[in-house]
């Protein structure tokens, strides 16, 4: 597993905990069935999880460590959903015996990972045969935003520069369809979808967010350490989000590739 990027800071959180099947994996809803067992591999806070638990009859959810996997589990708990279990788990090594799952998922986990392509051959190894790996991941090189603020540009910068330090692929979208045919698929549809932020209130959380991220996260830290940047460049960063939630002309585009992959 390469460096997680974004680390586990309450900024970071707020961001995966407002991840749904509706806004992030809709791509999979046709093809759950209330009999399949389902593998979510890096579950973060689990949200996606919890919701994945109403329509699937068994989900086992993955993370790289206890604390990390601690997150879900509290979700669960607190759900109510009694057809959830967790396992701490290397998406490059799974402990899992050949065919076990009707349905593999990850989302935004490819992007962080040392192979993406052994990664998808371990999610193929344990997906039964005719069973589904799905995957949905950004595409930082094609964010698109307004205003045109200079230091928006410098934030992408950093972060392709961090990621990319860290061994993963911040522009794992458009090589999602790549990945997955050199991990041995032959049957894969591929698409995309978008998030958009543009009315006032997701303004405030997305540049509220992300004001907060760059200072305060994992990745703040890395690239002062790295000295990629100065605590004094990461402030100038904060202050234009916050700038940019605050225009009313703002807006912001991020795109998603996503694949379903027959096993």
């Amino acid at each position: 597993m390469a460096n997680y990027t974004h680390g586990h800071h309450e900024s970071v959180l707020r961001s995966h905990s407002n991840r749904t099947i509706a806004n992030s994996a809709e791509y999979l809803r046709p093809h759950l069935n209330a009999d399949a067992r389902l593998l979510d591999v890096g579950a973060g806070p689990g949200t996606i999880t919890v919701e994945f638990a109403q329509h699937v009859a068994q989900v086992t959810a993955t993370e790289i460590g206890p604390a990390e996997l601690a997150l879900s589990q509290k979700l669960a708990a607190e759900s109510g959903a009694a057809n959830i279990d967790f396992s701490i788990e290397d998406v490059h090594a799974l402990s899992f015996a050949d065919n076990s799952f009707d349905i593999v998922h990850t989302h935004q986990v490819l992007q962080h990972v040392a192979d993406p392509v052994q990664a998808l051959r371990e999610m193929r190894r344990v997906t039964k045969p005719g069973g589904i790996v799905a995957a949905r991941d950004a595409d930082y090189a094609g964010f698109v935003w307004f205003p045109l603020l200079p230091e928006l540009d410098e934030w992408l910068r950093l972060y392709r520069a961090a990621a990319r330090a860290n061994g993963g692929e911040p522009d794992a979208g458009r090589r999602l369809l790549s990945w997955a045919r050199a991990a041995g698929f032959e049957d894969v549809t591929a698409t995309a979808s978008t998030w958009c932020y543009a009315t006032p209130e997701e303004r405030a959380w997305w540049g509220g967010m992300w004001a907060d991220r760059i200072l305060e996260s994992a990745l703040a830290r890395q690239l002062v350490d790295s000295k990629m940047a100065t605590g004094a460049d990461l402030q100038r960063i904060s202050t234009a989000w916050r700038a940019w939630a605050d225009d009313g002309d703002g807006w912001y585009l991020l795109p998603h590739g996503e694949i379903i992959a027959r096993a």
